[in-house]
């Protein structure tokens, strides 16, 4: 299945089926086992304000998990996953404009696979660490390379307002497959293709090698990496990240 939350025509957040682009039917919520009644009727996307799917206290990123990544960043394959964390002021829904940091030369997309926490994880083995997650999510992590370049913890690179769009709903795991490709396109145009086949950390790694020091709360996200073809957005680009199984997620640019 996958969920969709929003927020109807009364201001009520609400979590949904999503059964397509035209519309959202209410269903049992990700992660949390409560049961809703289903509406008689579907509820058109156009009719509803989306919301990221999930509302994360945190989300835990990886740096360098694609070996062409790597390469074109210039650096060594990682013998332990890089990470890093976005805040929460950073996650946007499906369908918003981004307002991109004004006065940069380069910022740039880049397309991820993301988990999202459904229990509670806290030094979790990597044969266990699948029983945590309540499914998956398209993110799009968006970096200012200008400041990412001249410091090492990456806040001002990673963390601005807006910099993680996320969604449209989260997957659950049989939804998602094993090879499944993650891609973006800039304008119609395809800038990066690849697929989980191709990480140098699986999941159920990253699980493991994160909780060992951070935990994990349900809603919590983890962006497994992006694959080689990151690239400079413009202002007035439409960006779309598609991971098979999960959908697309859609956001315009803006460049103050």
């Amino acid at each position: 299945m996958r969920y969709v939350r929003f927020r109807d025509a009364a201001g009520d957040v609400r979590t949904g089926e999503w059964t397509g682009e035209e519309g959202a039917e209410i269903a049992p919520s990700p992660g949390t086992g409560e049961r809703l009644n289903l509406d008689p009727e579907p509820l058109a996307a156009a009719d509803v304000d989306v919301l990221p799917p999930c509302d994360p206290s945190k989300v835990v990123c990886v740096g360098l998990n694609y070996a062409d990544h790597a390469a074109e960043q210039g650096k060594d394959i990682p013998d332990r996953p890089l990470l890093f964390l976005k805040p929460p002021n950073t996650v946007t829904a499906h369908g918003e404009t981004v307002d991109l940091p004004a006065g940069k030369e380069r910022i740039d997309h880049e397309a991820e696979l993301a988990v999202v926490v459904g229990e509670r994880a806290r030094d979790v083995d990597a044969d266990e660490a699948m029983d945590h997650v309540a499914g998956f999510t398209c993110v799009n992590d968006l970096s200012n390379r200008d400041d990412q370049v001249v410091e090492q913890n990456w806040v001002r690179g990673k963390a601005f307002d807006d910099a993680c769009p996320l969604g449209p709903v989260v997957a659950t795991p049989d939804e998602v497959p094993a090879d499944a490709t993650v891609e973006c396109r800039v304008n119609g145009e395809t800038r990066q293709a690849s697929s989980r086949e191709e990480f140098i950390f699986s999941v159920p790694e990253l699980l493991a090698e994160i909780t060992t020091y951070v935990t994990l709360e349900p809603g919590d996200v983890v962006s497994t990496g992006t694959p080689a073809g990151v690239g400079p957005l413009a202002d007035g680009d439409t960006v779309e990240i598609e991971v098979e199984g999960v959908g697309t997620l859609r956001n315009g640019v803006s460049i103050p």
